[in-house]
């Protein structure tokens, strides 16, 4: 008995030491990838605004409402908010795992089931909208302007990652779980790791549109520092 609890110990032991070289090695390398910026020179013109927003921990992309490229409002419709107030002149977009979104309102309702999903990609994915009378700069909101080319690039990103119908529409998650009158969920493309993050799907759409982002990060952190005056 003695033996076989000595073993059981070192098998721990042995798994707890695996998993933090694991993390270590993940820390390293995502701060290392986070530190290089792709798509340094910017040649194109400045002729639409749009917005890296976070909250500190996730981050949106921000998009007029409207324009000759797209009306947002057509494929997410301002009745599919609470508010549903056709006013609003701005949309932030973002993408992560549908558990979290859904069911983890603050930290204290995390559960660990969530989390192994999340983590190991085992999870659905949602879209998160949120319409916006305005929008300014700060901190944690930077701005950005692209062109039209740039934005197009953007907006087909953006629509990929949405799952859509047969009739090309997207899909609404019919919840309760909104976190305020303005904003909807969407059943999304892809699934949630801990290598494709919510971060990571922002880093990418400004990829796709050839802006400054990191080589690749999970947090939020890295990509604001790339827009830092």
């Amino acid at each position: 008995m003695i033996l076989l609890l000595k073993k059981s110990a070192r098998i721990v032991l042995k798994s707890v030491g695996y998993l933090l070289i694991l993390l270590l090695a993940y820390s390293i390398i995502g701060f290392t990838l986070s530190k290089i910026t792709v798509n340094k020179e910017q040649t194109q013109p400045d002729e639409v605004t749009i917005y890296l927003k976070s909250n500190g921990v996730h981050t949106d992309i921000v998009v007029p409402v409207s324009s000759h490229l797209i009306d947002w409002s057509e494929k997410i419709p301002f009745h599919h908010t609470q508010a549903a107030d056709s006013s609003f002149t701005y949309l932030g977009l973002g993408w992560g795992d549908k558990g979290f979104y859904l069911e983890t309102p603050t930290w204290a309702d995390l559960k660990a089931s969530t989390a192994i999903k999340a983590a190991t990609g085992t999870s659905s994915s949602a879209m998160h909208t949120t319409y916006y009378q305005n929008i300014s700069e700060t901190e944690r909101c930077k701005k950005i302007p692209v062109s039209w080319k740039e934005y197009e690039q953007i907006i087909e990103f953006i629509i990929q990652s949405f799952e859509q119908n047969e009739h090309g529409a997207f899909i609404k998650i019919e919840t309760d779980a909104n976190y305020g009158d303005s904003d909807a969920f969407y059943e999304a493309n892809g699934s949630y790791s801990l290598f494709t993050t919510c971060n990571t799907w922002t880093n990418n759409s400004l990829k796709a549109g050839g802006q400054k982002a990191c080589l690749w990060t999970a947090l939020d952190t890295p990509i604001l520092e790339k827009y830092e005056q």
